[in-house]
């Protein structure tokens, strides 16, 4: 009997040892340092890869990842920062949802002393500390849709923009557009004129009612930009509906496989193409060396390409 109730509190000891093992493993696992992520959307492929990225990359370095979407709304989004400075998190990473109005919100960030990475979008509010902005080299981007356009109208025509103005890297696309165009009409000639400039906010619907007017106001509009897929294929919607379906070529930014297989159709003339696992993969890179105490750049550019319906033909992840 003796050494039954030896046996029994050998047994109960281990047990109770192995719960207090098991839960300071739990304590160690829930103090790994938290990145607030806060996304454009979840709905766009495009943030979906660059959200799946940074999660990846992240748990590599055993860091965890609150990830959540402002849906395009600033407000929304002010509130998802708010509870990232409850939470305490290690660092943000944030695409925003207006580059000017997320001032107010990261400038308590920066009060808070937790350090602000951008990813895709950048800030352009003044007074706020950024560490770095990864995202695609937005502006040459805009600069190789407008080679593209000027290829698919053989360097002349009526072209309208569809933009989201809201967004600085939607509007370094149209700048770059835009400069390169101008640049193109003084050295060689190029006789492309923008004859309409409407805001598409970079969803398939609300592009779509745009280019139901862009095409009501401009009858002989012959080409088309779209500063990314889902406003690209509510152009081409548009463009469906009216019945010139073949005769406005549509040129975007952003390389999706929706977008490509567009491509492939012969409905969008070509995309310049975008990398947003990259992007993810770089912003978790600058967040962690930053974390460690090294030197951070204040701004990694992606580059892009043109990717055309010849592209499209020969890609295997296309059906």
């Amino acid at each position: 009997m003796r050494h039954a109730k030896i046996l029994l509190l050998i047994i109960l000891s281990l047990n109770f040892l192995l719960s207090c093992k098991e839960k300071e493993d739990s304590t160690a696992q829930s103090r790994r340092p938290v990145i607030g992520v806060s996304l454009l959307t979840l709905t766009n492929p495009f943030f979906k890869e660059l959200g799946n990225a940074v999660q990846a990359e992240a748990e590599k370095h055993g860091y965890d990842v609150l990830l959540v979407a402002g849906d395009f709304d600033p407000a929304k989004q002010q509130n998802q920062i708010n509870d990232f400075l409850v939470k305490k998190v290690a660092a943000i990473l944030l695409c925003p949802t207006d580059s000017k109005a997320i001032g107010a919100a990261l400038a308590k960030v920066n009060e808070a002393g937790i350090p602000v990475f951008t990813a895709d979008i950048a800030c352009t509010a003044e007074g706020v500390a950024i560490v770095s902005h990864i995202a695609t080299d937005n502006y040459m981007a805009g600069r190789l849709a407008a080679q593209a356009m000027i290829e698919a109208l053989h360097g002349s025509g009526k072209v309208g923009m569809v933009e989201h103005p809201e967004v600085e890297s939607a509007l370094m696309r149209t700048r770059g557009f835009e400069d390169e165009l101008e640049e193109q009409s003084e050295k060689n000639n190029v006789k492309i004129e923008i004859v309409a400039k409407l805001p598409g906010l970079g969803s398939k619907d609300q592009s779509f009612k745009a280019t139901e007017d862009m095409l009501q106001a401009h009858q002989d509009l012959q080409g088309i930009f779209a500063v990314n897929d889902p406003s690209a294929l509510g152009v081409v919607a548009a463009i469906e509906k009216a019945g010139k379906a073949g005769t406005i070529k549509v040129v975007a930014v952003d390389g999706q496989p929706e977008g490509r297989q567009a491509i492939k159709e012969g409905k969008i003339y070509a995309d310049v193409m975008q990398h947003p696992e990259v992007i993810g993969q770089m912003a978790m890179a600058m967040i962690v060396k930053y974390m460690a105490g090294e030197k951070v750049e204040p701004q990694v550019l992606i580059e892009t390409n043109i990717y055309r319906q010849q592209d499209a033909l020969n890609d295997p992840t296309l059906r």
